[in-house]
């Protein structure tokens, strides 16, 4: 049975949604980051950084929330959460989860880390402010993307709705889809699967 090493309101809801949607048989294992659990020598054999999530499967570990989404969408192909290999969506499907990790997400990150989640004596307003324009800059251009859609990718759900909507909602939790109706709709929508709710509790 696949385990996956779990904290809330971390990376690891991601992977767990996904298990989620698929219905297959798989270890939930908490680690309690208050208590520094991720950074004990048992865990920092699971994953050498200490971060969130990481999966064991078939005596394997696979780290990294959006490399673990394309392993489980790959290894349960009939359930449909990857498009065909060598298709044109397949293409754009590897292109939006690579821009949500490598675009999208570093600089909500930053914003996060220097407008709440740091000491106040660490922050650098600099930094957020920037964070801010940069993710703006990116909500405003998949607003359009996603007007009238229901998904990023075709016509159906697959593994970057998972990471497309968990960051939006990251950001539309930090009040910065004010100004992005379609966003919000698409955040809705994806957060209200039974299977979303299920990884968040």
């Amino acid at each position: 049975m696949m385990k996956l090493y779990f904290a809330q309101k971390t990376r690891a809801t991601r992977p767990r949604w996904l298990l989620e949607e698929l219905g297959v048989p798989y270890e939930l294992v908490p680690v309690d980051l208050l208590q520094r659990e991720h950074k004990s020598p048992e865990y920092l054999r699971v994953h050498p950084m200490g971060s969130m999530p990481a999966l064991e499967d078939d005596g394997h570990t696979v780290f990294e929330s959006a490399a673990i989404l394309l392993h489980l969408a790959d290894k349960f192909p009939e359930a449909g959460f990857a498009p065909a290999l060598g298709t044109v969506e397949r293409a754009e499907y590897y292109q939006w989860m690579m821009f949500c990790m490598a675009t999208m997400e570093p600089p909500l990150s930053a914003y996060s880390a220097h407008s709440r989640f740091l000491p106040e004596h660490e922050r650098v307003p600099a930094e957020a402010e920037r964070g801010q324009k940069r993710f703006t800059d990116i909500a405003r251009m998949l607003e359009e993307k996603l007007k009238g859609r229901s998904f990023v990718v075709g016509e159906r759900f697959t593994a970057a709705d998972v990471v497309m909507a968990s960051i939006l909602n990251w950001g539309g939790g930090m009040g910065l889809l004010e100004d992005f109706p379609a966003l919000r709709s698409y955040v809705e929508r994806q957060m209200s699967r039974p299977a979303a709710q299920r990884a968040q509790q």
